[in-house]
């Protein structure tokens, strides 16, 4: 598979991209060059290969799930202009 100079051009306006007349032929060449990588990869028999869920095996550590800051929520209030049952109160803004 390979795309022609103005295939790049529209993907280019589409894509809002600005490539000139000179960067064009190069644009072009590199694109091509990774559409056939691709093929490339496509062609690679991998029937026998067993799918992974993490490539490295490997567990994700979590830290403990626990209260590191006391509760300010009186303090921050008390700065707040309006607020009413421990909530904030702001003005409407959908009717």
């Amino acid at each position: 598979m390979s795309v022609t100079s103005d295939t790049i051009s529209e993907m280019a306006q589409l894509a809002r991209l600005r490539v000139t007349d000179e960067e064009l032929p190069s644009v072009t060449e590199s694109f091509n060059a990774i559409l056939d990588l691709f093929e490339q990869l496509q062609a690679a028999t991998t029937d026998a290969v067993e799918p992974m869920a993490n490539p490295l095996d490997a567990t994700q550590v979590l830290r403990a799930d626990e209260v590191t800051e006391a509760n300010a929520r009186d303090a921050l209030q008390a700065v707040a202009p309006l607020v009413e049952d421990g909530l904030y109160l702001v003005p409407r803004v959908v009717e």
